[in-house]
């Protein structure tokens, strides 16, 4: 009776593993180097405003809970604003703040305040606000259609624009509709192509918000 021995296959297993985790080490270096990158190539970008003491504590007129997803360049849901963190996802919270002043103190600043977990806050002054509206997403997660509110902002002379994910649907609506009722323009993406004049189609008689379950 002839015994045969199997080759012992630890060596060239260990090989496998080195070389898989070298190409690992590489791409996290590469998505590293990109990062860093695309930070020195936004460094003149201008830092986001703080959120006023006076909002901490005050009741906002509208809040939701989520994911803020994080901001991105214009209409270019793709190109991710690196620096002052505005690029990072995280759980947050959006808050409306438009409160009348009172008789006895001075008006509050009026914008949203954008509150985030492990990462720097800021806050939107009105004269920022450009629109708001849906869409799919932007880098970092994208979802069902009209599934995240995009609010378009200036920061400094940039054009950007933050997305956010509700968590329940009722207070994403509430929201949408409060920025969309204090936002100047239409976003970018939901702009008719019908003459001034001429009756609008079925597609733009349609609710944004309605074609999308969570919002």
């Amino acid at each position: 009776m002839i015994l045969t021995t199997a080759p012992d296959m630890t060596g060239t297993y260990l090989n496998y593993l080195w070389i898989a985790l070298g190409i690992i080490a590489v791409f996290c270096a590469l998505i590293w180097l990109g990062w860093r990158n695309r930070k020195r190539r936004q460094r003149d970008l201008e830092a986001p405003v703080e959120v006023p003491a006076q909002l901490i504590e005050s009741e906002p007129e509208i809040a939701a809970e989520g994911m803020v997803i994080g901001t991105v360049k214009g209409e270019h849901y793709l190109d991710r604003v690196a620096v002052h963190e505005l690029g990072l996802r995280t759980v947050g919270r959006v808050e409306v703040h438009w409160a009348e002043a009172s008789a006895d103190q001075p008006p509050p600043p009026h914008g949203i305040a954008i509150f985030r977990s492990g990462a720097r806050n800021w806050f939107i002054p009105a004269q920022q606000l450009q629109y708001a509206g849906t869409d799919h997403g932007i880098v970092g997660k994208f979802v069902e259609k009209d599934g995240t509110i995009i609010i378009g902002w200036t920061l400094g002379e940039t054009q950007v624009a933050t997305g956010f994910r509700p968590r329940h649907a009722a207070e994403g609506k509430s929201l949408l509709q409060a920025l969309s009722s204090r936002t100047p323009h239409t976003p970018p993406s939901t702009q008719p192509n019908t003459e001034p004049n001429s009756p609008p189609s079925e597609a733009e008689t349609d609710s944004p918000s309605a074609q999308s379950p969570h919002l």
